[in-house]
């Protein structure tokens, strides 16, 4: 009897038979991307260190044995330890730039990747843009995104968890950032100093409730950065409270607390945050004025 190490040669086999073994199986798609196709596209392209796109001149070249083995190996291990795709490659996409990804930080997947891309517009207006903070920066993605948009601007990423702060320190040096790029451990605005033009955090936001009921998948996350007490709030109330001593006349504030949004809306029923919407999917996420956070503030 055969295996499939000694019946499937190519590329397009591995593709086929990736796809053929997620459909079967029970795996949950939520860590960057949401079918079956793109899921074996991405695992069997990128463990071969060939595009995603363009690519279809490789389809029909032959593997090697390795390369056979390695391919297999992942996906078995998808589908039996379910351990999300971008843990098992190493890396994930994050505005159509690569980071360096393992089970130290989240998988990247906020939706204010599109914000950034539109340079915060309309929220951020004409306010020139010298300093950005990501608080709870995990990977460092979201600061490193907002890097490649404002070119001139200092970025500091902050976590609580050094181990964060390592990974995110190796994707500076892979966007080659170092010279406007640092990290800071801080535990949300504790060893913070001076003001910011631009606040922005995904901090965590799961509600005990939503973190126990999650697929097996999450839960090679690192709980520290997905739970936040009992209604997912913990962080988001601390950078709220906080946040005004940050921020630069006239700054912006833009936190996501995804299915926390609801419970959010109703601790802070007179808060003038504007919640945005997204072409490419996802919500939850807030944005606040440095001047419409003060005048709130002065009122409690």
């Amino acid at each position: 009897m055969t295996s499939p190490i000694d019946d499937l040669l190519t590329i397009r086999d591995y593709l086929r038979y990736a796809a053929s073994q997620f459909a079967a199986s029970e795996i949950f798609f939520g860590h960057g991307t949401d079918n079956v196709w793109d899921e074996a596209v991405h695992l069997v392209m990128r463990s071969l260190h060939l595009p995603l796109e363009n690519n279809t001149q490789f389809l029909d070249a032959r593997l090697t044995r390795d390369e056979r083995v390695l391919i297999l190996e992942r996906v078995g291990r998808r589908i039996n330890e379910r351990v999300p795709l971008a843990y098992l490659l190493g890396e994930a996409w994050f505005m159509g730039m690569p980071f360096h990804i393992d089970e130290r930080v989240l998988v990247p997947r906020s939706p204010i990747g599109e914000l950034i891309e539109n340079g915060f517009q309309p929220w951020l207006g004409d306010k020139p843009v010298e300093r950005i903070l990501e608080l709870c920066t995990g990977s460092g993605c979201i600061g490193i995104g907002a890097a490649s948009v404002f070119e001139d601007a200092r970025v500091d990423l902050s976590d609580i968890s050094p181990e964060a702060l390592a990974v995110a320190e190796s994707n500076i040096e892979l966007h080659e950032l170092r010279d406007r790029v640092r990290t800071v451990q801080s535990d949300v605005f504790e060893n913070i100093i001076g003001r910011y033009d631009i606040i922005v955090s995904n901090p965590p936001y799961v509600d005990a409730e939503d973190l126990s009921d999650m697929p097996r998948e999450f839960h090679h996350e690192p709980a520290l950065g997905l739970a936040a007490g009992n209604d997912g709030l913990d962080i988001a109330h601390r950078i709220i409270a906080g946040a005004a001593e940050h921020l630069s006349p006239k700054g912006l504030l833009v936190v996501e607390v995804g299915n926390s949004w609801v419970a959010l809306d109703e601790a802070y029923p007179d808060l003038p945050m504007t919640w945005l919407e997204f072409s490419n999917g996802g919500d939850g996420v807030f944005a606040i004025s440095e001047q419409d956070l003060r005048q709130w503030q002065s009122r409690h």
